[in-house]
């Protein structure tokens, strides 16, 4: 009944209830709303005691544990959330839509579909294409848009929020100004050219 009258808002700000994960195969890997659903990224849960818990982790926080990556940055989680609220800020300002639908809608266009591994007998490496699990694109994706904001806010004026709200917006659009698409056209380009 609580729940009905109030519902679950991040930051306080965003409906959760209204996100939709549109792509089917990544719905249960996307853990946005229902019972997953919490005021802040930062819910101190033990997601890397088991294989695949990390999956019921809610997305946004994925993302800030992702942005505490690079030596001096590590284990800074109360920065990397602060991070992320300031990035949800300027999405918000820059699109006027709800930002974690704009974040889901990132996440599910940037993960590669096709990637190729390397199958060696007796000496000879050669490339294989394979599919990808849902739950690696999801990996994937925040990875790559992580690291494409990372990079593109080094020895930069911007700052890593700005660059993080442009990457996620672009691969929102499926623009290939975005670190994330590029890298996942890369990607499956390559893996094509081995099938």
């Amino acid at each position: 009944m609580a729940e009905s009258a109030n519902p679950v808002k991040l930051f306080g700000k965003w409906a959760l209830d209204e996100v939709h994960v549109s792509d089917i195969s990544l719905q249960d890997y996307i853990a946005v709303n229902g019972k997953y659903a919490t005021f802040v990224a930062h819910t101190a849960g033990r997601y890397q005691r088991k294989r695949f818990r990390k999956a019921q982790c809610p997305i946004v926080e994925r993302l800030a544990c992702s942005m505490m990556r690079n030596g001096r940055n590590n284990g800074k989680k109360v920065m990397a959330v602060r991070i992320v609220r300031h990035t949800l800020e300027l999405i918000h300002i820059l699109t006027d839509q709800n930002p974690v639908q704009v974040v889901v809608d990132a996440i599910i266009n940037s993960g590669p579909r096709e990637d190729s591994t390397r199958v060696g007998s007796a000496g000879v490496v050669r490339r294989q294409a394979v599919d990808v699990s849902p739950f690696r694109r999801v990996n994937q994706a925040i990875y790559l848009m992580t690291t494409g904001a990372r990079e593109a806010s080094f020895r930069n004026v911007k700052t890593i929020a700005e660059c993080l709200a442009d990457e996620i917006i672009n691969a929102a659009r499926g623009s290939s100004n975005s670190y994330a698409i590029k890298k996942k056209d890369e990607i499956e380009r390559v893996a094509k050219a081995n099938r």
